[in-house]
């Protein structure tokens, strides 16, 4: 009888710990996210379940291509998934169908491979400040983003999607771009 109540005790001691690992790990660490809608299409589908690393950015800082989960600058309870494309001091300017960035005299017309030669509508001109990132869904197209309701403030990314669940057959880590 003592045998079998010190083993459920130890496995008790064990599972306990473990939730409080994973509650740890879910709180501080890692967060799921649901895609939903079409904004993030051809990389991200409507319910994709993602990843979400919500601490490599305390250590480093967003660089353009990665894809994030923020809180909506003009509703902080909805979430949006979107791929950064300017970076704070950079100034962002679309027209003719391209993106163009630049900083300190310099011009450039970021590759974006990823969108399959995909034209981006618009006409926008945006110097960002400091902490402030200009994203925008792959889905030009179908995406609410940074052309519509400006810079994104650094305080509202949540973290860096870094791994695919489901579906199963496209589960994987996600790769950001090279520029």
């Amino acid at each position: 009888m003592k045998n079998t109540f010190t083993f459920i005790w130890e496995v008790g001691k064990i599972l306990l710990i473990a939730f409080a690992l994973v509650i740890a790990l879910r709180l501080f660490v890692f967060q799921p996210f649901l895609v939903r809608g079409s904004s993030m299409e051809p990389n991200f589908h409507n319910l994709d379940y993602l990843v979400v690393d919500e601490i490599s950015y305390r250590f480093h800082e967003p660089k353009r291509g990665d894809v994030i989960v923020f809180k909506y600058p003009n509703e902080p309870s909805q979430k949006y998934i979107k791929r950064i494309i300017g970076l704070p001091g950079e100034t962002v300017q679309i027209g003719d169908g391209k993106i163009f960035i630049s900083k300190e005299g310099k011009t450039m017309n970021p590759e974006e491979s990823y969108l399959e030669m995909r034209q981006t509508s618009g006409s926008v001109k945006e110097t960002l400040g400091e902490n402030e990132y200009f994203v925008m869904g792959d889905n030009r197209a179908h995406s609410a983003d940074s052309r519509q309701w400006g810079d994104l403030p650094k305080e509202n990314i949540i973290g860096k999607v870094f791994l695919r669940v489901f579906p199963l057959g496209d589960f994987g880590a996600i790769k950001t771009p090279i520029y």
